[in-house]
């Protein structure tokens, strides 16, 4: 098994991939055998790759840099590198859109992925996993659009209030982010300009105590007074991702 290049990244992508029907397991098993290693090779760390469990043409995934430079540099590198080059068509023929992009950064100091001691299996042994096998873990991820220049107020009730409601009723806070405004360092690849996002990022044992810790938040009137007052500075509902993470996301 490797370790991760990186333990946390400031700078983060959420991508979210629309696929062809039926294309998303080509993907999966192009990108984690050919696009792993050879883009933490430049650099970046590759987060968490996942399956989208209520858009079944949906690939998301996260990546990681030290910063918007190193950005630069790790994507010049590997979309201008010989990797790339060689299987980009194959990549491509499987994807409608690849343009839903967030940059994002840490809510706040220790806010971001911790990835220290986390080990990912290598190809070859995510390919000798149990086929068709439901592997561990569960992820969400909530995406709050709010109104400019609210994320910083967001973000610290959301920790004062929110997090240990979480933490009491089954969920493991992965990370929370907020929108980073700095210029696009690669506009190569296009992100959501404009944005003002706080993203929160939970993990689970598995879809059953998911279910169980939404059913505990319904049942408290702490986490519905948290939650409208939340709600009273965002632009519209907010988006929840239910994921399932790929035999070698370092995220689960």
């Amino acid at each position: 098994m490797n370790r991760p290049s990186r333990l946390a990244s400031p700078v983060v992508e959420l991508r979210q991939y629309t696929l062809k029907p039926g294309q998303r397991e080509t993907l999966i098993a192009l990108f984690e055998r050919e696009f792993v290693e050879t883009q933490e090779a430049t650099g970046m760390t590759v987060i968490g790759q996942f399956r989208d469990l209520d858009r079944p043409d949906m690939f998301v995934w996260l990546r990681g840099f030290e910063d918007m430079e190193t950005r630069k540099d790790a994507l010049s590198a590997f979309y201008g590198g010989p990797v790339w080059a060689a299987h980009r068509d194959a990549a491509n023929a499987t994807m409608i859109d690849s343009d839903d992009v967030l940059l994002l950064k840490p809510a706040w100091r220790g806010a971001g992925f911790d990835l220290s001691g986390v080990l990912r299996p290598t190809a070859t042994e995510a390919e000798t996993m149990s086929n068709g096998s439901r592997l561990p873990g569960f992820v969400e991820i909530s995406i709050h659009h709010l109104r400019p220049g609210t994320e910083a107020g967001f973000a610290e009730r959301f920790q004062a209030e929110a997090v240990p409601q979480l933490a009491t009723n089954g969920a493991r806070l992965l990370g929370a982010f907020v929108s980073e405004h700095s210029e696009n360092t690669f506009p190569r690849l296009p992100v959501r300009a404009g944005e003002n996002v706080f993203i929160a990022v939970a993990g689970f044992d598995d879809g059953d105590v998911h279910a169980g810790h939404w059913a505990g938040l319904a049942a408290s009137p702490a986490w519905r007074a948290a939650r409208e007052a939340m709600a009273a500075v965002a632009t519209k509902p907010a988006e929840t991702l239910r994921l399932t993470p790929t035999a070698r996301s370092l995220l689960r």
